[in-house]
């Protein structure tokens, strides 16, 4: 028979491997010193553990690798068991597909919001903004029950999302619980609902401003854009637009004081 550090080697199984092994009753000692408490293996259990080896690759549970070697010798016999693998296998894969697509859409998102911070002047601009597709929710109440509206959309069009979540403003004031916005974010196709709206939002001219920091201090930087289109006499269309650049994180709430957006105003 041999040691347990003789087993090891011949099997490229560790020896704390094959202790957890013996534990776990897959892979029992032929004998044990009861002095010692040595563990010797004969050389009938290298077959085991070489079928075992190969079980954990496949990603067999411990719990499945047990019942696959008390009651079965050819492989033929465990067809079923592979079958089962190969379908618990393709879940897995779909699971890490969308979970690496929402590790792409948190990467993304995060790189796009840094860009815009180090090319931010924070000044008012004039720029021309292109029609887009989006879907939208109408609401009434406080603006932070947008993230209600915002929840639903992501759930609904997932995958097809393409840009930054958004408000429209059809009030021409701050209204502190009665305020009438719709949350939107744009999308690659998707159909309507009686509660969301999917359609074409027109594009055109308009003046920007990007505002760093928390959204309760958004009225400075409202301040600053409307004295800019007073100067130049033009004439602000309704709805307004705040685009959240960066804000909660999917994952982590993040620093308000961090948080970028930009509000856009089309003119006249």
């Amino acid at each position: 028979m041999f040691s347990i550090g003789e087993f090891s080697k011949i099997t490229g199984l560790t020896v704390k491997t094959l202790r957890f092994y013996h534990e776990q009753g897959i892979l029992e000692p032929s004998y044990v010193d009861e002095q010692t408490g040595y563990r010797y293996y004969a050389e009938s259990k290298i077959e085991t553990a070489r079928v075992i080896t190969q079980l954990r690759k496949l990603d067999f549970t411990l719990a499945d690798i047990s019942g696959i070697l008390g009651n079965y010798e050819d492989e033929a016999d465990i067809l079923d068991y592979l079958k089962q693998q190969k379908q618990r296998i393709s879940e897995k894969m779909r699971e890490y597909r969308a979970i690496s697509g929402f590790l792409d859409q948190i990467i993304i998102k995060e790189r796009e919001a840094r860009e815009a911070m180090n090319n931010a002047t924070y000044e008012v601009e004039e720029k021309s903004v292109d029609s887009i597709l989006i879907a939208g929710i109408r609401m009434r109440g406080k603006y932070s029950d947008c993230a209600s509206g915002f929840g639903t959309l992501g759930r609904k069009f997932n995958r097809h999302i393409c840009g930054e979540p958004f408000l429209l403003h059809y009030d021409t004031e701050f209204k502190e619980d009665d305020a009438d916005f719709e949350a939107c974010m744009p999308i690659r196709k998707g159909a309507r609902t009686d509660a969301i709206s999917v359609r074409e939002l027109t594009g055109g001219r308009c003046v920007s401003l990007l505002h760093k920091g928390p959204y309760d201090d958004l009225g400075d930087s409202y301040g600053k854009i409307l004295r800019y289109v007073k100067e130049k006499g033009y004439e602000i269309e309704v709805p307004t637009r705040e685009i959240y650049l960066k804000g909660p994180g999917m994952i982590l709430k993040g620093n308000p004081k961090q948080y970028l957006t930009e509000i856009q105003m089309l003119i006249k």
